[in-house]
């Protein structure tokens, strides 16, 4: 945890505008305030027999929430500028981005072309289940692995030219849609269970809590998709809340409503938001619809208008108008359920999760990444370091307390931005569950904590927080807003009993510049820090930024960017002028020159200082030799992720100071007992006719099997044995295997590797990121040596 006096600007400035705004509080209770009468009443008031006051103070409430919507979406545009210095940060938002950008031209899943390592890697799914294009489904295609909900809004922004507005439009339209759900469910002290009248100041005050959230700050600058989600869980819960309100004034009057009423629009909405969620994070969702019959039952609650039949009457029968509202919201969540539909369809092929296809050939031991508990829950690749410390005995009861009280933890600094006020969420909760109509939001929280309580990754990171919980964090801000105005109204009404209603309502405005006060002081001297370690986090800059290319004078050609963060913000699945590529440091990089038709080559290279600080960038040439060299290599770690796995999975695996080419390799790790076989493609145009020769690394008893695949059919086998056992920790082994000619007219070219001591593993390090120490017995595809073949010419 970080904490102390404010360090940069920005929280110097937050530390002036909360101190500017207790001393008002202060002067606002003097004692001289104090000692003013009432004010008189308005010219008019008494001869009409009406108080204005209602009308002039819901216009003034929501002339009030418009500004703090503007305030939310300019701190949101600068958060771009300061914080994110001026793109996205992280892997997940880059990935994101890509989608987005997809999506903008016109493509769910975009064609690969050959070579495919110079556009497959992280996060990103080969359409064509293993390999095969023989099923109907066409040649393979590309998907982004992420649920589509966030990057088709977000490719809007793309289509008009400002893909980083769509987070400052999502930060006005949460301040606002936070302002309407605490109308629609806050009741006005001791209000009558059911009561839709607003509370004036619990309102204003949660949207004030929005706009200040500087977590939410993030999630509406990164392009992540937990702004949306919030968006959309907050919309779904506040239409709900109308519909049922409508529908209960139409039942009350005896009115006649129509099929497009305004209860069955609310209800309508209400389904809409919740299928976008649904499309956007499906967790959320379920935790939305675990919501819903809180907001639901006290509706029909006996005594309601809604209710229908008392006691004594005949069995009760559906109501007619919660039939409609719910077919209302079932057709409004359509939309939704169909684009994820869509989504998954294009990267499976059926309606499965992308997200578990991609783990399934990518990471490992098999079945690793999935939504549950139990053994082998937890991908070694992808959050290696993380499952090792945390999931040694798998994801049971234990292991997913810890998680989720790690997100518990980080999260108290999330909604008011320093731990100690997360107190007034708490308090804010146990008088949202004594009030019926509000007692949703009071729930609503504990069910977004279960929903992700199967998911055995934190999640967490500085600046965007316990992301997992971001989703309800403007039903927190309403909850803090209720217990603020609440403790406030107390200490009014012991300070003016005397006074009656109006000065103690009048009280409760110094109340809300202190709790302006309060999130702004706690980003001063806490949550700063957590989003100045964002700032300058990976070099403190987005790793491609298309103005550095501009700049440089490339107008055209290809750029190699060497990070997939980089790859995925520069990468366009419809290039025009300037393609961006993947940087593999082989042959590969070739094969893509002269498969794009030989056009100038430059290098992107982000560099990151060893002791840490803003990264350089620069940009040179990348020459190839116009005449293709007589012995080419294709590196093992570039032919990831492979195409199928089979009781086993392969990782690129960092082996500096050994006999690995490059210093990396392609390791193969079994899973068990059994077949243990990974499929990897090769780029088979400028294979044919040519003469391989695999590479493969080899430590202890490690023994396997490397098969050469042509069209499906088996061609040839290299069995690969070590010399003789080597102990534990002994050096790497390297063996070049003896060459085998690729036919002239093969189509697809794979190689298996197959493990044959199925029951050893090895412990492996993150993806990428760092080597460790190599025990038991190793089996790695190094590198492929191609011996004449074609170029693009022919």
């Amino acid at each position: 945890m970080r904490a102390g006096l404010p360090r940069d600007l920005a929280q110097w400035i937050a530390l002036a505008v909360a101190a500017a705004l207790a001393c008002a509080w202060l002067l606002r209770r003097s004692p001289a305030t104090a000692r003013a009468g009432p004010a008189p009443p308005r010219p008019g008031a008494a001869r009409s027999g009406r108080d204005p006051a209602p009308r002039s103070g819901a216009a003034l409430g929501a002339a009030i929430a418009a500004t703090l919507s503007v305030v939310a979406a300019l701190l949101s545009a600068a958060y771009v500028a300061v914080y994110l210095r001026g793109g996205p940060r992280i892997i997940d938002a880059t990935s994101y981005w890509l989608e987005a950008r997809a999506m903008a031209a016109g493509y769910l899943a975009w064609p690969l072309d050959e070579p495919a390592a110079s556009v497959l890697g992280r996060f990103l799914v080969r359409s064509d289940a293993m390999g095969d294009t023989t099923a109907g489904r066409g040649a393979a295609e590309v998907v982004v692995l992420f649920p589509p909900g966030y990057p088709a809004l977000l490719a809007l922004g793309f289509l008009a030219g400002a893909p980083l507005a769509v987070g400052p439009a999502l930060a006005a339209a949460l301040a606002i849609a936070t302002y309407d759900l605490a109308a629609r469910f806050a009741p006005e002290g001791p209000a009558p269970s059911g009561s839709a009248a607003p509370i004036r100041f619990v309102p204003l005050v949660a949207a004030l809590f929005s706009a200040l959230c500087a977590a939410l700050r993030y999630h509406t600058a990164d392009t992540m998709s937990h702004g949306l989600a919030a968006l959309c869980f907050t919309v779904a819960l506040a239409s709900a809340r109308r519909a049922l309100d409508e529908a209960r004034a139409a039942a009350s009057t005896g009115a006649a409503t129509g099929p497009l009423g305004p209860a069955v629009r609310a209800a309508a909405l209400a389904g809409l938001a919740a299928g976008w969620l649904a499309a956007t994070r499906p967790p959320s969702a379920l935790a939305l619809a675990a919501t819903l019959p809180f907001v639901i039952l006290p509706a029909i609650a006996p005594g309601s208008a809604a209710a229908g039949p008392r006691e004594g009457d005949p069995p009760p029968r559906p109501s007619p108008r919660l039939a409609r509202l719910a077919a209302a919201m079932a057709m409004g969540a359509l939309p939704g359920l169909a684009l994820l539909a869509a989504h998954q369809r294009a990267a499976t092929g059926a309606f499965a999760s992308s997200q578990a296809a991609y783990y399934a050939v990518s990471d490992g031991p098999p079945g690793c990444f999935r939504y549950g508990f139990g053994a082998g829950v937890g991908c070694l690749g992808e959050h290696g370091d993380f499952v090792r410390h945390n999931l040694s005995e798998g994801y049971g009861f234990l292991a997913a307390a810890g998680t989720t009280l790690r997100r518990l933890k980080l999260h108290l600094v999330d909604a008011l931005n320093a731990e100690p006020l997360a107190l007034l969420v708490l308090a804010g909760a146990v008088i949202a569950w004594r009030r019926p109509r509000s007692r949703a939001l009071a729930i609503a929280p504990l069910l977004q904590v279960a929903a992700y309580a199967p998911f055995y990754f934190d999640g967490n990171y500085p600046g965007g927080g316990a992301r997992f919980f971001a989703d309800v964090l403007p039903v927190e801000h309403v909850l803090a807003a209720m217990a603020a105005l609440a403790f406030a109204e107390r200490a009014a009404t012991a300070a003016h009993a005397e006074r009656g209603p109006a000065r103690r309502r009048g009280a409760l405005l110094p109340a809300a510049l202190l709790a302006a006060a309060l999130p702004l002081a706690g980003f001063a001297f806490r949550a700063g820090f957590d989003h100045a370690a964002l700032r300058d986090r990976e070099g403190g800059l987005p790793m491609f930024d298309p103005g550095a290319v501009a700049r440089a004078g490339v107008s055209r050609g290809l750029v190699f960017v060497d990070t997939d963060h980089g790859f995925n913000l520069g990468f366009d699945p419809a290039p025009e002028d300037v393609a961006v590529l993947r940087y593999r440091g082989d042959a590969i990089d070739r094969m893509a020159w002269e498969a794009r038709g030989r056009p100038p080559a430059y290098r992107y290279r982000f560099a990151i200082p060893d002791g840490g600080g803003l990264a350089s960038v620069s940009i040179t040439p990348l020459v190839f030799d116009a005449e293709p060299p007589g012995e080419a290599r294709i590196e093992g770690e570039s032919l990831w992720p492979p195409r199928d796995q089979r009781g086993a999975f392969a990782l690129p695996e960092h082996a500096g100071g050994t006999c690995a080419s490059g210093g990396r390799l392609l390791a193969v790790h079994a899973a068990g007992r059994g077949e243990a076989v990974v499929r990897v493609g090769l780029p088979a145009p400028w294979l044919r006719g040519a003469r391989i020769s695999p590479r493969v690394a080899l430590s202890g008893d490690g023994a396997g099997e490397v098969r050469l695949l042509v069209d499906g059919a088996l061609l040839h086998v290299w069995r690969v044995e070590p010399a003789a056992p080597s102990p534990p920790g002994a050096p790497l082994a390297c063996a070049e295997l003896p060459p085998y000619p690729i036919p002239e007219g093969a189509v697809g070219i794979e190689l298996s590797l197959a493990r044959e001591d199925a029951a050893a593993t090895w412990e492996t390090g993150q993806t990428g990121q760092t080597g460790q120490g190599q025990t038991g017995a190793l089996f790695a595809l190094d590198a492929l040596s191609v011996v004449g073949g074609n170029s693009v010419d022919r």
